[in-house]
């Protein structure tokens, strides 16, 4: 009797979205191998971990050959990596996407060659280049690093002209090296992201529109499908299929957009799954994760039609009691194995409901039982005057 092989993803980054993609693959009859320089990267508690910095190419090339196709975690993992990898094994979504979304002045360039506005953006390499641009732009602005920023990280918010010293004290150094952007401020209405998928053969798919709530630059609560959307989402899914298109994306990728006076506002792209969309595990027809090993290997693509209502809350820094969350209905707690840090992402809930008031009246269960209430925790008083 003859035996099947069984497929390999290879995964670059062994973080929990590693984790979570290894645990979507399993159930395809897919093994999952990844490759991170920390030997405690949390994937390695589900999936096989090969421990090599990005430039060990000798450990790189023995992890090619185990797989049949390779994806990312998080897109900093150096595009130059990448394209060594691409020549050797499927490597999707493509390098070129990887380094779009490495950049924020071309990943801001390509969003207005799409027909996505964004907030008012210059290349700053200088002193004077700052001084010029907040005399174009004015204040308040946000002075970016152009890579190697997440979560809030690599940012200075210019309140005022005078804050201009600052901002380059804090990221001046970084301008030469990687060069900076800076960015017009914009008192948007609310926060959205659009998760999207393509596969191999072009076929698209979106789940439906996501709010999210930040604290200290990191996404503290999401709520799916976003309420009162008024035909944005038609608009962000055109939006997010021109962008794949353009970039002959396979995977999944999330589009972080900004609504202000009902126009959306491109922000940032993101070429991997995205916090944003961990709803989807219990929330969607087909969770993020299945769906971008679907598509990087292959697969016809899943529904991503919504269950119900569905709420996300991040775990930042230290994991809170389980207990009052598990006792919620239909309520899902996920451990990533990290050890508590400060600003670190060390796990989520998700509380599900087939309708609004069902959804508010668990969720206040829960945050009230956790001690966070409507004053301790925005992001739920700010949910509820949404509904």
């Amino acid at each position: 009797m003859s035996t099947r092989r069984q497929l390999v993803l290879g995964i670059l980054g062994g973080g929990q979205l590693a984790r979570m993609l290894a645990l979507a693959a399993a159930p395809l009859g897919v093994k999952s191998l990844v490759v991170d320089s920390a030997a405690d990267a949390c994937a390695g508690q589900v999936a096989p971990l090969v421990v090599a910095d990005w430039t060990d190419y000798d450990a790189l090339e023995h992890f090619a050959r185990q797989v049949d196709v390779v994806t990312f975690d998080f897109e900093n993992v150096p595009a130059e990596t990448a394209h060594w990898l691409a020549e050797r094994v499927a490597v999707f979504p493509a390098p070129r996407a990887l380094a779009v979304a490495q950049d924020r002045l071309a990943e801001k360039t390509l969003f207005r060659e799409c027909g996505l506005q964004t907030p008012d953006f210059k290349a700053i390499d200088t002193r004077q280049d700052l001084d010029l641009a907040l005399a174009a732009i004015g204040a308040p602005a946000i002075l970016k690093t152009r890579r190697l920023g997440y979560d809030g990280k690599g940012q200075f918010r210019i309140k005022s002209l005078a804050d201009a010293d600052a901002a380059w004290a804090a990221l001046g150094a970084q301008a030469e090296a990687h060069g900076l952007i800076l960015e017009a401020f914009v008192p948007f209405d609310r926060e959205l992201s659009v998760i999207a998928v393509r596969s191999r053969d072009g076929e698209f798919r979106t789940w439906p529109l996501t709010q999210n709530w930040h604290t200290d630059g990191v996404l503290s609560l999401s709520l799916a499908p976003a309420p009162d959307i008024a035909g944005l989402q038609e608009r962000a899914t055109g939006l997010a299929r021109t962008l794949a298109e353009k970039l002959d994306y396979v995977g999944v990728f999330a589009l972080e957009l900004f609504v202000k006076n009902g126009e959306l506002l491109g922000n940032e792209m993101a070429p991997r799954v995205h916090n944003s969309g961990h709803w989807t595990i219990e929330g969607a027809l087909t969770s993020q994760f299945e769906n971008h090993v679907r598509a990087v290997l292959g697969m016809p693509l899943g529904d991503t039609s919504a269950r119900g209502l569905s709420a996300m809350f991040n775990w930042i820094g230290e994991l809170p009691d389980a207990a009052p969350v598990l006792e919620a209905v239909d309520a899902h707690w996920h451990d990533y194995g990290k050890q508590p840090r400060v600003g670190r992402k060390v796990g989520h809930a998700t509380v599900c409901a087939p309708d609004a008031d069902q959804l508010i009246e668990r969720l206040s269960g829960v945050a009230r039982a956790l001690g966070r209430d409507q004053q301790a925790y925005p992001a739920v008083g700010k949910l509820m005057e949404k509904q």
